[in-house]
């Protein structure tokens, strides 16, 4: 038999859980012959919050599904059907389908290399009441028409003398009004 990675379909929110009840469930039943390694699909997101301040966290990819790699017998399928917070296992026909190494690394949003990109979270959107809070244009408010998470920056239109104006500005230089 071949070490295989499986999905677990679990209740959502119970995922840290599942993984911890299982890695005790492997060792006290002794499968660990069998039962190999458990990854819950993350990715490190960088949120802007309030005035600029950055505050890097892990964030579940697919909420409600946790990794097995596992050589797939009955009792194998057992230990982990019957971990508490598991629903099921992801496959066609009521049987368990393994991932290819290709969806592996897309599930895990791996690149050849091995490292997992990064990605920036705001709590902006286009519609959104800012002020500018640095720079210039320091104090002017106006709304955001276009958010460009990859480079961190967000297009404010602003009201400058009269005349609405388009401004490019950096995540760090607006702040949220309301």
């Amino acid at each position: 038999m071949s070490k295989r990675w499986y999905v677990v379909h679990t209740y959502s929110g119970y995922e840290k859980s599942v993984k911890t009840d299982l890695e005790h469930r492997i060792e006290t039943m002794g499968m660990q012959d069998r039962i190999f390694d458990i990854e819950i699909p993350t990715e490190t997101v960088t949120e802007i919050k309030e005035g600029g301040k950055r505050e890097t966290k892990d964030v579940k990819i697919f909420p409600g599904y946790v990794l097995v790699r596992m050589e797939m017998d009955d009792d194998a399928w057992t230990c982990v059907r019957n971990t508490p917070g598991v629903t099921g296992f992801l496959g066609a026909n009521g049987k368990p389908s393994p991932l290819s190494r290709d969806e592996y690394n897309k599930m895990m949003r791996r690149s050849k290399k091995g490292d997992a990109p990064k990605r920036t979270a705001v709590n902006l959107e286009v519609g959104t009441t800012v002020k500018v809070t640095s720079g210039p244009l320091a104090d002017f408010d106006g709304q955001v028409s276009e958010v460009n998470a990859e480079s961190g920056k967000v297009k404010v239109t602003l009201l400058i003398f009269g005349r609405e104006t388009p401004v490019e500005l950096g995540f760090d230089q607006v702040a949220v009004i309301g």
